[in-house]
This record gives structure tokens, C-alpha cells and sequence, in this order.
């Protein structure tokens, strides 16, 4: 009688997982990309907050600053650094004058964060509509700004942008471009959909205009995280979301070298899901639920033997239209290397979701740096 159940259980898991492949995630597969760069050129404002990043910033920041675009400044906010990251930007304003920088110090009433930096950042910049980076990230071509902005047409105030992480050696450094691909496709896909629920800020875009009207970030202020996910969360709808996943248009950065420093990262980004929308909630809650039980019921079936032909039968033919529907969108975002992986990695990303899933509704605010 347990087996049945089990049975039971699995076949309605392959189900929804269906759902979430055939009903959203085929939107991106069909998504068609452009090589056409648009004729306007909207004014762009860059802002990247940097807290002790003057590595970075010298690696990255003159690839952002010499970007093929006619009309763009880049807001560095200089957020409490105490290494040489002042010294660093007082160089680079003497060779590039598209280059302002906003200095915030620490204050004894208040703890400063990325919020109030990229608040602070907003303010100075000039122009309308924004463009999002953080110091590690990298323009993947010149082209990056062009294609960015261009999402902004008719009623768009929101561009989502994708931003994988740099291939290198080691299994983490794979799970993790994995799991970076695998959550793009979610919230590319719902915008897709038009039901946006997040964005990346490492490349994401909106108004000045969105940002003020919609009072920033005061809403979730209390929250170190949420700058970029929770603000789209609240503000992003059918009719004000675009997408951009041109190759051209991503920025890359480097993964974290060991485990302790992504436990970290991830404990704190996930920590923020529970403050989105029901409905985004109970989505994702089904997804990462229904992948996890739907292996677990799996193992115990083949290994208690019922009805092996039939189970076996029912995962390669989930297994076969995944790989039909993310072979190509791998191929769109130019991780097409992680589609020889996909049978060993969905695996530990449903397990690696409801660990960090649980870990996440227990987490207390934390730090940004």
C-alpha cells in the first residue's frame, strides 16, 4: 500500500514539473535573439556600489567606462572602503570624465548597507534610466549598454538582464553556474510570461523615475538583501517588464573558490524569498517541493523494484523534454557545456533548494560585506 501511494505521489510530481517546463520555461526556449542593435539612444546612468572592491574595480570598472555608447555616465558609490578603492578612483576620474563618484562614510546613528549606497548612487546620477552592476562583474562586450537600454520601449521601466558566473575548474564552480542558469531561466521565463517576480542585480535595469515613485527600497529597508529581487518583486507587472539575453548583453563574474563563502552568499540572498509575493511564493514552494519528492520517490521506487519499467520509463521522458526544452536555451545563454551534466546536477539543485529553502525562513538579517 505504501509503494502505491509512493507511486501515487510520483506521478503527480512528474506532472507539475511538466507544468513548470512546458507552460513557462518553453517561453525562453522560444524566445527569439537579435543581433539588430536599436537606433535610439536613451541617456544611461551606470550604478555600482563598491565596498572594498579596488581589485575588482580596476580589473572591471575600464571595460564598463569604454563601452560602445554615445551618452552614459558610471556612478561609483565608494560605500565605507578602507582599502584602495579611493586612491584607485581618483586615477580613473583623471582619465575617464564619464566617471562620478559618490562617497558614503560610516555614521554612528545608522549602519550604512547596499540599499542606502544605491539609494545614495541614484540620487546623484543624472539620467532616467538606470543600469545595475556590481564592482565583480564584467561587461561580456562593448555592446552591453546598447543592448540593456533597448528594453526600455513603450510602457518597459524594468529590463532583465543575465549575468552568469565564469567557467573554471571543480564541481562547485559547476553547480554553481548550474544553479545561477536554472534560476534565470525561472524569472526569465515568468517575465517572459509576463509574471516577473525577481531580477539579478548584477544586470538589471529600470527608471528613476520607478524607483522614486515606488519609495526606493523603504519598504524591505530592514532587510540587507532584496535590492535587486525584492524591488522587482514589488514593482515589476505585465505590462512595465522586459527581458535582454543577447550573449552581448550579460556580465559575468567569478564564483566563490570554497564552499564556507557560498554557504554565506546563498544563506543570505535566500533569505529574502519569504518576503515576496504569495503567489511567487507558492510557485517556487511547488517547484523545489515537487522536483525534490519527485527523486526521492524515484530512488525508492527502483530501489524497492515496483513497477521498474514503468518509473524508469517516466523519468527518461521528463529527463528527454528537459533536455529538448534546455538544450536550447543553454545554447541561448552560452552554457551549453552544463547540458552534459543536467541528469547529475537537477538532482543536487532540487536537494540544494530545499536545504537553503528551509535555512532561508529561519535566517535573521546579515551582513552585506
Amino acid at each position: 500500500m505504501v509503494l502505491y501511494i509512493l507511486f501515487a505521489l510520483f506521478q503527480v510530481c512528474f506532472i507539475i514539473q511538466l507544468y513548470f517546463l512546458l507552460n513557462s520555461h518553453f517561453s525562453l526556449k522560444n524566445s527569439e535573439l537579435t543581433d539588430d542593435f536599436p537606433d535610439r539612444n536613451l541617456p544611461v546612468s551606470v550604478i555600482i556600489c563598491a565596498r572594498n572592491e579596488a581589485q575588482n574595480l580596476q580589473e572591471n570598472l575600464p571595460v564598463i567606462l569604454t563601452q560602445d555608447y554615445p551618452d552614459f555616465e558610471v556612478v561609483v558609490v565608494n560605500d565605507c572602503s578602507n582599502d584602495d578603492t579611493v586612491h584607485l578612483l581618483n586615477q580613473l576620474k583623471n582619465v575617464y570624465l564619464n566617471l562620478k563618484v559618490v562617497t558614503v562614510t560610516e555614521h554612528k546613528r545608522f549602519k550604512t548597507g547596499k540599499k542606502f549606497a544605491l539609494t545614495m548612487g541614484i540620487k546623484a546620477s543624472k539620467n532616467e534610466h538606470l543600469l545595475l552592476t556590481d564592482a565583480d562583474c564584467r561587461p561580456l562586450s562593448a555592446q552591453w549598454i546598447k543592448l540593456m537600454q533597448a528594453g526600455f520601449s513603450g510602457q518597459k521601466e524594468i529590463v532583465l538582464g543575465y549575468s552568469p558566473y565564469k567557467k573554471t575548474r571543480g564541481f562547485l564552480n559547476t553547480f554553481i553556474r548550474f544553479e545561477t542558469v536554472k534560476t534565470a531561466i525561472s524569472y526569465l521565463s515568468a517575465a517572459l510570461n509576463n509574471k516577473a517576480y525577481m531580477g539579478v542585480g548584477r544586470n538589471l535595469a529600470y527608471t528613476k523615475s520607478l524607483f522614486f515613485r515606488s519609495k526606493g527600497f523603504a519598504s524591505h529597508l530592514h532587510l540587507i538583501s532584496g535590492d535587486d529581487d525584492l524591488f522587482v518583486n514589488q514593482n515589476a507587472n505585465r505590462f512595465n517588464t522586459s527581458v535582454q539575453i543577447n550573449p552581448e548583453a550579460q556580465t559575468q563574474s567569478e564564483t566563490k573558490d570554497n564552499l564556507a563563502a557560498y554557504y554565506r552568499q546563498k544563506r543570505r540572498h535566500m533569505g529574502v524569498g519569504k518576503y515576496y509575493k504569495k503567489k511567487n511564493r507558492v510557485l517556487i514552494t511547488l517547484d523545489a517541493l515537487s522536483g525534490f519528492i519527485f527523486y526521492t520517490t524515484l530512488i525508492l521506487l527502483l530501489c524497492f523494484k515496483f513497477e521498474p519499467w514503468i518509473v524508469a520509463g517516466i523519468f527518461i521522458s521528463r529527463l528527454l523534454m528537459q533536455c529538448f526544452v534546455y538544450r536550447v536555451i543553454f545554447r541561448k545563454l552560452d552554457v551549453a557545456d552544463l547540458i552534459w551534466w543536467f541528469p547529475f546536477l537537477d538532482l543536487f539543485y532540487y536537494v540544494y533548494l530545499n536545504i537553503f529553502g528551509v535555512i532561508g525562513s529561519v535566517t535573521k538579517n546579515l551582513k552585506w560585506k
